[in-house]
């Protein structure tokens, strides 16, 4: 039998609210615009360096969307980024030894995003008050460890991991994007985990009378939220072939930042991991734009804010719809 005329406007109606469809729109016609506006823009190489520098910020916006799905936030991801990075890269002047740096790395983050965790489920230290004390602590910790001197003589095998390219075509950092980015969405979509995440964003009260633990659920996200620090800060190291200990300064508005305009709800409880990726990439292709046409890199930062106020407005909007 076929659908009829109002069936088939129902189920178009639906795709064009789907938040992730309406944000890839977004960004195709973006990238049509820039490629009329530059010569350059749409170009194998702009397009790789686009992925290439989306790379870190979204990595770190995976982790801050599952915070954000459970009704949390976390400030100190930029900080966390920094002296997990200079953990691993101390790990690696002492041993030389690139997997053990790797995984200090990830588990310093890990390690930095579960205080998170604690200090907002047990102790009940409010997320914002919570992750900006992390913020500073972090920070100085980097700061304290490296002496505010950063790292050199990365190996060769650990610049691969920012640099190298598989087939001498796709960069190994969009491939690790990809790969964490397909992790967080089987956590949010097929796990227990997952699905008590966007119970706890929806109704904390409601999921802990249904048996959810709470505190294990809100540990968990920070977890992963820092681990994720740690492997965007292996990345970053690889890529600039120097560990920065005042790296991933501001990185933490600009993962919010790929989260909302992705649509996840700051209240918690609402949002699609895909849609944050692409509004990495859509942060990522406004600044790659705007240098492209010659802009001052001082308006940048004022396009990238007016974006995320009208995102967030466009997306109210298209919930009270």
């Amino acid at each position: 039998m076929e659908p009829s005329r109002a069936d088939r406007l129902g189920r178009l109606r639906a795709v064009l609210t789907n938040q992730a469809v309406s944000m890839l729109l977004i960004l195709i016609l973006m990238w049509f615009l820039l490629s009329l506006l530059s010569p350059y823009f749409f170009t194998v190489g702009n397009l790789s360096e686009i992925t290439l520098q989306t790379a870190v910020i979204g990595i770190i916006a995976a982790g801050e969307t599952l915070v954000i799905l459970s009704g949390g936030i976390d400030l100190s991801v930029g900080s966390v980024f920094a002296c997990s990075g200079i953990a691993g890269g101390l790990i690696f002047q002492a041993t030389g030894n690139l997997w053990l740096t790797l995984a200090i790395t990830v588990l310093t983050g890990a390690a930095l995003g579960s205080f998170n965790g604690l200090f907002i489920s047990w102790l009940r230290v409010p997320p914002f008050i919570a992750t900006l004390g992390m913020l500073g602590m972090a920070r100085g910790l980097a700061l304290i460890l490296s002496r505010g001197i950063p790292i050199f003589g990365l190996s060769k095998e650990y610049l691969w991991i920012g640099q190298g390219k598989i087939f001498d075509l796709i960069p190994v950092p969009t491939l690790i994007l990809l790969a964490v980015f397909a992790l967080v969405f089987f956590i949010a979509r097929y796990t227990r985990f997952g699905r008590f995440t966007y119970a706890v964003g929806s109704n904390a009260e409601a999921a802990k009378l249904s048996g959810i633990n709470l505190r294990w659920v809100i540990l968990g996200t920070y977890a992963l939220s820092g681990a994720f620090c740690g492997v965007g800060a292996m990345i970053e190291a690889a890529r600039l072939a120097t560990v920065q200990p005042a790296g991933g300064n501001g990185y933490e508005l600009l993962a919010i930042g790929a989260v909302v305009i992705g649509g996840t709800s700051l209240f918690g409880g609402e949002g699609n991991v895909i849609a944050t990726l692409i509004g990495a990439l859509i942060e990522t292709t406004i600044r790659n734009g705007l240098n492209l046409l010659g802009v001052n890199a001082f308006w940048q930062y004022v396009v990238n804010g007016a974006v995320i106020i009208v995102a967030v407005a466009v997306d109210q909007w298209r919930r009270r719809l």
